[in-house]
């Protein structure tokens, strides 16, 4: 394997010049597809955790052929297979069974997200990897969850979006729900799931003894949309659609300027409300009973719209950015992918770092998630071809080639 080091800023390496990563020794099987248990062991390989991939010989994951492709290499595959080691195994035939308890006996975790039921049809659930690998901690990802009467449903992120309230509340107040047209509940699963494994392996420390983490793609969402459930059970309170503006603040919106181009303007803080209505010539507006809260600004936002919008509109983007940094107010464009590879923050933070990709040579993708002083994440690859490890970790495994022959006459490789 070609081996980059798009690692984030570090001090202290060591003797030889190379940086321990906070999850060296961890070993992760991903089991999962299409995204968030991918995605899950995806950001623990970034922190230095071997994640060993094991796809289907036939069926390879789904994502290495999602959205678009050069060269008949599948992109996206490229950002979500990093720093994996791909094999295959058929988990439903004795030989593979057998081999992947064998690999369940040296990792840590196992991620999968079968349908409840799946593993235990192949005699690979939790009875049977606990038994391999007492201290194995065995993270399920489905969209409902290992028990209920959705838990057999096939799940989605889309389901989580509609199920949770997301798109109820996304939207203008006139126009249908919108779903994001990304993979939001999956991603957001993502994280939440990398935390549990963390927290999982913590306990572990302390007790010696592995256990199941059962998460459901309809829950991180719902967390994360605040306070709603809690709003209705005491006040009875329904979160509308409200477009862009918010039912806490204002003035919050994007606004159009004379170029043509968008911006958005935040006002959370009451110091910043006011400093933008200084900035656009409104300051009388500051003097309004009703500008001294956001709940009161956001039931004015048509006014607070009309005295940002009409002022930005007579103005270039880069006038508008210019005024509002000068006055220390909440503002920033609205960008697509061009510019975000050109914004000068995120080229600062190395956000969207340079992989050497043997398939496709220099490709930019984003960069591990956060940066760690001492002990950094790293992109040392990016994903590799199907199948493109299984030799080698299985005979690091202890499988003789004789071994690896008789997988394959079976179907198990």
């Amino acid at each position: 394997m070609t081996e980059t080091n798009s690692a984030r800023t570090a001090t202290g390496p060591n003797d030889d010049g190379t940086r321990d990563a906070p999850l060296d020794g961890l070993r992760v099987l991903d089991l999962a597809t299409l995204f968030a248990g991918p995605l899950a062991a995806t950001m623990l390989g970034d922190f230095g955790a071997e994640v060993i991939k094991v796809e289907h010989p036939s069926k390879p994951d789904p994502s290495r052929g999602h959205g678009p492709s050069k060269n008949g290499v599948g992109l996206w595959w490229k950002l979500l297979g990093r720093n994996k080691r791909a094999i295959t195994l058929n988990l439903s035939r004795p030989g593979g069974r057998a081999t992947l308890l064998r690999l369940a006996a040296t990792a840590d975790v196992i991620i999968e997200n079968f349908r409840p039921g799946t593993l235990e049809k192949w005699d690979l659930g939790w009875e049977e990897l606990s038994a391999a690998n007492p201290r194995l901690v065995l993270t399920r990802v489905t969209g409902f969850g290992q028990f209920g009467p959705y838990a057999h449903r096939p799940g989605f992120g889309t389901l989580a979006e509609a199920m949770s309230g997301f798109a109820s509340i996304t939207g203008e107040p006139d126009a249908p729900p919108t779903l994001p047209p990304f993979g939001l509940a999956d991603s957001i699963a993502a994280l939440a799931t990398a935390y549990a494994v963390m927290t999982a392996l913590a306990a572990r420390d302390r007790t010696g003894e592995g256990q199941v983490v059962d998460m459901a793609i309809i829950e991180p969402i719902l967390t994360v949309l605040g306070p709603q459930p809690l709003w209705y059970d005491q006040l009875g309170y329904v979160q509308e659609r409200t477009g862009n503006r918010s039912a806490n603040n204002a003035p919050r919106n994007t606004y159009r300027t004379a170029d043509g181009t968008w911006v958005a303007v935040s006002t959370s803080a009451q110091s910043v409300a006011e400093r933008v209505m200084r900035l656009v010539g409104r300051p009388e507006l500051i003097d309004e009973p009703w500008f001294a809260t956001g709940a009161e600004r956001a039931a004015h936002a048509d006014v607070l719209d009309t005295a940002v919008g009409t002022w930005i509109a007579a103005r270039t983007r880069t006038d508008v950015l210019a005024a509002f940094e000068k006055a220390e107010a909440a503002i920033a464009p609205i960008q697509d992918v061009r510019d975000v590879l050109t914004d000068p923050q995120y080229q600062a933070l190395d956000t969207v770092t340079t992989v050497d990709d043997p398939e496709l040579g220099p490709i930019r993708m984003q960069n591990v998630l956060f940066r760690l002083s001492s002990t950094p994440g790293a992109i040392r690859w990016a994903g590799r071809p199907h199948g493109a490890d299984t030799e080698a970790v299985l005979t690091e495994l202890g499988l003789t080639p004789a071994d690896l022959t008789a997988l394959r006459t079976e179907g198990a490789l």
